[in-house]
Parts: C-alpha cells; sequence; structure tokens
C-alpha cells in the first residue's frame, strides 16, 4: 500500500510532517530516500529566491528528514537514508551554481551520514546519476543558452525513471555508498582526482564547446 502527503520538502515542518505521516499509517520507517531536488539558476548573479530554494530542497530537506528520523533510527539499532543528489554532487554541472554547489553539499552530507552512523547500524546510499527523463530535465533549458539540459544530454544516455529506481534498489541491496545508474561516472570521478587541473581545464573546454553550440 501507498500513502500521497502533500508535503513541502524545503521547509523543516514539511519534512516533519512527512515523517510523521508515514510512521502513522506505516509504522517505523525502515528506509528513506531524500528524493526532492530544484534545478535552478545559473551564477552568483542568481536571485537570493534561487539560492535559497536550490538550498532548502537540495540540501536542507536532506537535513531536517534525518533529523526526525534519527532518533527513532539510533533507538533501533537500524535505518537506511538514501540521498538523492546528481553525478554534479562529484562533478560539476555546467551552467548552473546554485545546482554544483547544492548536489556537492548533499554528497558530503550523506557521507557524513555515513561516517557518524555507521557504528550505530545505520546506512547511507548517495545516489548520482546523469540525465533522468524527469519533468527537471525537460524544464531544465536556459532561455538564453539551452546549456544546463543540454549538456546533461552530450554527456551520455537519458534514462528513464524506472531504470534508475532498478540500479536504486540493487546497490542499497548490497549496501554500496555510491549509487551510479551510469557507470561511466566512476571513471569521470576518477579522473578528475587523478589530475585536477587537466579535469578542470576540460571542463572548460566542453563549457565552451557548449556555448559555441548554442
Amino acid at each position: 500500500s501507498a500513502l500521497a502527503v502533500a508535503a513541502d520538502v524545503g521547509t523543516e515542518e514539511g519534512n516533519r510532517n512527512l515523517v510523521a505521516a508515514a510512521e502513522h499509517a506505516f509504522g517505523p520507517i525502515d528506509l528513506f530516500f531524500a528524493n526532492a531536488g530544484v534545478g535552478i539558476g545559473r551564477g552568483p548573479e542568481s536571485p537570493e529566491s534561487e539560492w535559497e530554494l536550490a538550498f532548502n530542497v537540495n540540501v536542507h530537506a536532506h537535513r531536517w528528514a534525518a533529523k526526525y528520523l534519527l532518533p527513532g533510527w539510533l533507538a533501533r539499532g537500524e535505518g537506511y537514508f538514501c540521498s538523492t543528489a546528481s553525478a554534479a554532487g562529484l562533478l560539476s554541472q555546467i551552467g548552473s551554481a546554485p545546482y554544483t554547489l547544492t548536489k556537492h553539499a548533499a554528497v558530503a552530507f550523506a557521507e557524513w551520514m555515513s561516517i557518524t552512523y555507521a557504528h550505530a547500524g545505520i546506512r547511507v546510499s548517495c545516489l548520482c546519476p546523469q540525465g533522468v527523463n524527469t519533468a527537471m530535465l525537460r524544464a531544465g533549458d536556459d532561455p538564453s543558452t539551452g546549456i544546463s539540459s543540454s549538456v546533461v544530454r552530450s554527456a551520455g544516455r537519458v534514462l528513464e525513471p524506472a531504470d534508475v529506481a532498478a540500479v536504486a534498489v540493487a546497490t542499497i541491496a548490497a549496501e554500496t555508498f555510491l549509487i551510479l545508474p551510469h557507470p561511466e561516472v566512476l571513471t569521470y570521478l576518477q579522473r578528475k582526482t587523478g589530475d585536477y587541473d587537466r579535469w578542470l581545464a576540460g571542463m572548460s573546454k566542453l563549457q565552451a564547446r557548449m556555448l559555441a553550440g548554442s
């Protein structure tokens, strides 16, 4: 069975109510997916409202959910938190500083959760896909350049949500931290950490090509 709950996860109250509604309907939560996200903004000049929304939904929602999940999990000695971040949280997102920053923060929070609570029986995974055929991707074209969505599409396959879900379920069953529906992301990450300057130069050239073709 399932329960639909209307909640603004960009607020602490929304996350508290969501957790409470699920526990009231089904009992203790064993596995929580922090899946909501927004892809907005460009550079530092983006409106403060966009920065605030990006941090509230992409980062603080994970923290607020964990705040209300952890007491029960710690008392029971088990629980599973799955954070939906993005390949942009491991690499970068050309065209959007708010998305890049908040997805890096989401990965960092998931890492911190894993480090801090592994001894208490709490497991954590972090979902970092590239392109997924969702409304966020379809609506993500910048009106002036089209760069945000086009760069995602050019990076590789755009997967269907069901395909991503299947990979997530299998990876969680194995209790592995990184969930990579696009396995090539691991290679990109290794190249980045292996030679940071070369990776940055390559990303800069990619951005130039994207702008030239827009």
